[in-house]
């Protein structure tokens, strides 16, 4: 295929014409059992740009270097170094100071391009890659990037590092240096992603940590080889970034365009509402905004109409992915399935989303709603039928013969949902004793649901549900914390109830393990948030990571859809739809916006200040 193809395919993509079907066709395409050394990797086939681009798609290699962003956090921090689970460090400083062996194309499912390395190469069936450096890798402090560097960071990140990075660790049989300036990982699974999940992982300096203890909480950021380094901060009230004039990889075609404001300051407020005052004030220069009823309403204030203020709204092809509230059923009353069915129905979307939102978000269907790997209505049909067969004994209601959300009549009360509610609870065990449900042994049914400080939002919507559930005897209560307290407590599984967001790619892969895989039930700090313990699904991602079969993929990825439904873990809200920012006239960005819309990888990452 050529890159004229590509290029018209992206454009397809980005205008919202089939969008799903159209980004799956382009990732799966049949990959030769061996690839010479590379200057990218894609999932399957070749990557989508040719070995001479020039620059990324969607960043603009013209665009002028320097300018100021001001952007805003809810909540504080207590730690600089985003690659560990101890302490609450800015979410944004891992993708702005530091770089890993490749770097992606957000405008192509998953596409990796050569960063910190030149060139990558696969073996036969992916069982290793192999990464040549770059000789004039550096980092920030000028010192260059060595193989030590590299096999110590694999080695500390999977060992000592945050959660996420455990998994592939227990992946890799072996790494080790194959030249001056050449590794080898080789796997111990079976499974196409890892080459281009090692080519993703963060590279930080050896020399820095050598007598110290990597996983401890600290104010001293990682040094890495990003082109923004962290250069004041005062704890829990602002970070601000500056862009090292030294950047090493300024002239590389992956880099053209980005990185483009000499500084990034985050400030830190007690809640979103503070923060939309101070960015109505002036004091911040970019918003992000996820209710469209604010959006359409509250954006009126003086800087709007001189226009000194402007909205954009970036539209995406990704899927909808998860929104909403996530029930932990590691103990009672949501390890009953039936008792998490009649929180779905006692949870009165349309009121909620009509009072808070106007009406004008959608609901979220699905895990994968909105592209081809979604789940279809009715019955599973064909190869999803088939992949979910030999585990139909142990799958809820609905996985197979059709599932979907329960629909309320928008009015307040929502008496048919509630008494439809009722009856799931009797069934598990709930009965009504002087206006309270209690259990056999007399017990209440009572939870709490967490939020942290500053989710207005969040507790707009908790407050009607938990209204909604005294209505028939449920004693719910809203749990507000800060957020080190509430990150503490996700990480320890200390909740009954709280919120929820995962975002998915057009090629969903291990990271769907994290989220909902069995060795997450008892792993403090896993993102399987709501102990989920399914062989289905194990088996569902396995198929997904191991296939190189287009139609099969996608069939086990609408099967995996339908195991978390139909498993009514989370209640769903809406689904974003757009991305919605509120900026300075002087801030700007690029006129081909990526299929995975709005990010980290598109603002601040390819915006400028002219």
């Amino acid at each position: 295929m050529t890159s004229e193809y590509f290029r018209r395919l992206r454009q397809f993509l980005a205008a919202f014409s089939a969008i799903a079907g159209a980004a799956i066709f382009v990732f799966l395409v049949a990959l030769p059992a061996r690839a010479e050394p590379s200057y990218g990797l894609s999932m399957y086939g070749s990557p989508a740009l040719p070995p001479d681009f020039v620059s990324l798609p969607y960043a603009n290699p013209d665009a002028p270097k320097g300018g100021r962003i001001v952007t805003g956090n809810t909540g504080g921090f207590d730690s600089l170094n985003p690659f560990i689970l101890k302490g609450t460090p800015p979410w944004q400083l891992r993708f702005l100071g530091y770089e890993s062996l490749l770097g992606r194309n957000y405008d192509e499912p998953f596409g990796l391009y050569g960063l910190l390395a030149e060139s990558v190469e696969v073996g036969a069936n992916r069982h290793w890659v192999e990464f040549t450096l770059r000789k004039n890798a550096r980092f920030s402090d000028g010192s260059p990037v060595t193989l030590e560097d590299v096999i110590w960071s694999y080695k500390t990140l999977g060992t000592q590092g945050h959660p996420r990075y455990l998994g592939f660790w227990s992946k890799v049989a072996s790494i080790e240096a194959t030249g001056p300036r050449s590794l080898r990982l080789t796997f111990n699974t079976e499974d196409r992603e890892l080459p281009l999940i090692a080519g993703l992982r963060p590279i930080l300096k050896k020399a820095q940590w050598e007598g110290r203890e990597f996983g401890a909480a600290t104010l001293e950021p990682p040094i890495g080889t990003g082109p923004y380094v962290v250069s004041e901060y005062e704890p829990g009230r602002h970070v601000t970034l500056k862009r090292n004039p030294d950047y090493w990889g300024a002239n590389l075609p992956l880099m053209q365009g980005r990185a483009n404001f000499d500084e990034i300051r985050i400030e830190f407020f007690g809640d979103a509402s503070v923060m939309f005052e101070a960015f109505k004030a002036g004091e911040l220069n970019v918003l992000r905004e996820s209710n469209a009823e604010k959006w359409a309403r509250q954006y009126d204030f003086p800087a709007m109409q001189s226009g000194d203020v402007v909205k954009s709204e970036i539209a995406d092809g990704k899927p909808s992915g998860i929104t909403g509230f996530v029930m932990n059923t590691r103990h009672a009353p949501f390890n009953d399935w039936r008792v998490r069915q009649a929180m779905l129905l006692a949870f009165n979307f349309e009121y909620m989303n009509d009072t808070i939102t106007g009406g004008r978000q959608k609901r979220i269907t699905s895990y994968f709603s909105g592209t081809d790997l979604g789940m279809r209505p009715g019955p599973a049909k064909d190869r999803v039928k088939t992949l979910l067969a030999p585990f139909a004994d142990e799958l809820l209601p609905g996985a197979l013969d059709g599932y979907e959300l329960p629909k309320a009549d928008g009015t307040a009360r929502n008496r048919k949902n509630l008494h439809r509610a009722m009856t799931f609870l009797a069934k598990a065990g709930w009965t009504a004793q002087h206006g309270k449900l209690t259990n056999a042994k007399g017990v209440p049914l009572r939870f709490s649901i967490l939020l942290p400080q500053g989710s207005s939002e969040k507790q707009a919507f908790a407050n009607i549900f938990i209204q909604a559930l005294a209505r028939i005897g449920i004693d719910a209560t809203l749990d507000v914390v800060d957020n080190a307290q509430y990150f503490k407590r996700l990480e320890t599984y200390d909740f009954d109830m709280t919120d929820i967001r995962r975002g998915f790619s057009l090629s969903p892969g291990n990271e769907q393990r994290l989220y909902w895989g069995a060795k997450g039930v008892d792993t403090p700090g896993s993102r399987n948030l709501m102990g989920m313990n399914s062989p289905a699904a194990e088996a569902m991602i396995d198929t997904m990571l191991a296939t190189d079969d287009a139609a099969e993929f996608t069939a086990a990825v609408r099967a995996l859809d339908r195991v978390l439904m139909s498993g009514r873990y989370i209640i769903p809200t809406y689904d974003f739809g757009v991305g919605r920012i509120a900026h300075s006239k002087h801030l700007h960005y690029p006129a081909h916006v990526p299929v995975y819309g709005d990010g980290p990888w598109f603002m601040p990452d390819v915006w400028w200040y002219e």
